[in-house]
């Protein structure tokens, strides 16, 4: 795998455990609010003096057994990576658990994780009502496949949840309720907080997320959809 970054120590990520994080390099979306534009470039790590290796990771997380919980593995776009049900399975024999996070591009990737038994949680983005992903998303995905995955998700036993990064600009209180009925009956749906410290397009630096008020009032709107709603 092309590893774009490695952060060896996290209470928030893994729900409940402590856990490391390993960044893939390189993502298929180009969303402008994104917050790890450095991770979208597929060649940027391959330049660079700083590359961590998959070596570097699994000699830290051979040393830290007992101590860490779990390890995260988000992007960029991770289900891109070829290398990376081996590098899950690694984790996975060394007694961690393993978390995926993922923007459900690539369907067939995540059938074959769940079918492999190498990932305890996963975790996927979904950007807007499907007949806005292109749009969002600035790439030529096919709605069908976000579709594909939610059920892959919804259906795969393992623990899960579902975020949407909410900027007003771009959603709607009607594309938020679009959303809900999409994974209608999934056990956690987490609306995001955008916060624009850095981002692909600068010209969202100076956009607006919804008020702490309007979010309860979102909140409110998709709770009878899920299970569970949280606002992060």
């Amino acid at each position: 795998m092309i590893i774009g970054g490695f952060q060896k120590f996290s209470l928030i990520d893994y729900p409940g455990k402590i856990c490391a994080i390993v960044f893939t390099q390189g993502c298929n979306f180009r969303c402008p609010y994104c917050h790890n534009p450095e991770l979208i470039d597929p060649n940027v790590s391959q330049n660079s003096q700083n590359i961590t290796s998959e070596d570097d990771v699994f000699s830290f997380l051979e040393k830290r057994k007992g101590k860490l919980d779990a390890v995260e593995i988000t992007g960029g776009e991770p289900t891109l990576q070829q290398g990376l049900l081996e590098f899950l399975k690694k984790i996975k024999d060394m007694g961690y658990l393993a978390k995926l996070d993922s923007n459900g591009s690539r369907p067939e990737v995540i059938e074959k994780i769940i079918r492999l038994k190498i990932v305890d949680y996963l975790a996927m983005d979904v950007k807007a009502p499907l007949e806005k992903y292109q749009e969002i998303t600035c790439s030529n995905i096919n709605p069908n496949k976000i579709k594909k995955s939610i059920e892959l998700v919804m259906n795969s036993g393992l623990d899960y949840e579902f975020r949407t990064t909410v900027i007003k600009s771009q959603l709607s209180e009607e594309d938020i309720i679009k959303i809900g009925k999409l994974i209608k009956g999934a056990n956690l749906y987490v609306l995001q907080k955008f916060i624009p410290s850095k981002t692909l397009n600068p010209k969202f630096l100076s956009e607006a997320s919804y008020s702490d008020e309007e979010f309860k009032y979102l909140k409110a709107a998709v709770e009878s959809y899920v299970v569970r709603c949280l606002v992060r």
